[in-house]
């Protein structure tokens, strides 16, 4: 694809994503009908909406999928102000439970490959974290991978809970999930991380990000995969994600 398209492709999305409004499948002539297309529009809608990248979704890929996708900064949000604004549909939004690994310094591009080893070292702290999501497409269900590679993966944004003991974090390959909503029953739900080891895919991103002369950079904030798919809650109604016993997230989600 034209690089003309690639950003014609880049700007239909972030129109989408600042008006909330979803849409029909892109344009065939604007369609990804690979990774790298997809990546390439991924990458321009980053360089053209004028927001640093303050964090990124990723998880074990595929021969056949790259998972990635940035989240920027005026979508990170602190549980500490006990309001989140979100995207709504139909009263709902789906979260998905995960851990996030804040970074110390940067994994900048560079010849060397990172190992696991350099990557640990480069963890400040990880947080409890909410991945909010939401599509730009009217029905996504109908779409392929390279649509939603293109989109973003889904994410509408993260919000970050409390610190947690980063060794209990690490051993955290099952984690069972309780969701408390106001006015409902309590919710049990089974968890268990998707790639086994809550870090293994931030290995892969720090190395898949090296390759495309780009890096990581010191405060993002890197989620990996959720532990329990992606339950709905309502908007409006005081809501708890308690993450076994390394701690709980409390918000009320707002409309945008």
């Amino acid at each position: 694809m034209k690089p003309a398209s690639i950003h014609q492709a880049a700007r239909i999305l972030l129109d989408r994503r600042h008006s909330g409004e979803q849409g029909d499948a892109l344009p065939a002539l604007l369609r990804p009908d690979n990774l790298t297309t997809a990546f390439a529009i991924q990458c321009e809608l980053s360089h053209i909406i004028d927001q640093p990248i303050a964090g990124w979704k990723c998880g074990t890929p595929a021969t056949d999928k790259w998972v990635l996708a940035p989240i920027y900064a005026i979508d990170v949000h602190d549980a500490n102000t006990q309001t989140c604004p979100v995207r709504v549909r139909r009263g709902q939004i789906k979260i998905e439970p995960e851990l996030a690994f804040i970074l110390a310094h940067d994994l900048p591009a560079r010849a060397a490959s990172y190992s696991p080893v350099d990557v640990d070292a480069a963890i400040a702290e990880t947080r409890l974290a909410l991945e909010l999501i939401d599509s730009r497409y009217t029905h996504p269900e109908q779409l392929n991978f390279h649509d939603h590679f293109a989109d973003g993966l889904f994410n509408q944004g993260l919000l970050l809970g409390p610190i947690v003991d980063d060794e209990a974090a690490k051993q955290s390959r099952q984690l069972d999930i309780t969701l408390r909503v106001a006015g409902q029953p309590e919710l049990s739900l089974d968890g268990q991380h998707p790639a086994g080891h809550a870090r293994l895919p931030l290995y892969w991103l720090a190395e898949f990000l090296r390759s495309q002369g780009l890096g990581l950079h010191a405060g993002q904030a890197i989620i990996t995969g959720s532990y329990t798919g992606s339950p709905q809650v309502p908007v409006d109604t005081d809501v708890e994600v308690q993450f076994a016993s390394l701690g709980s997230i409390k918000v009320r989600f707002e409309r945008k």
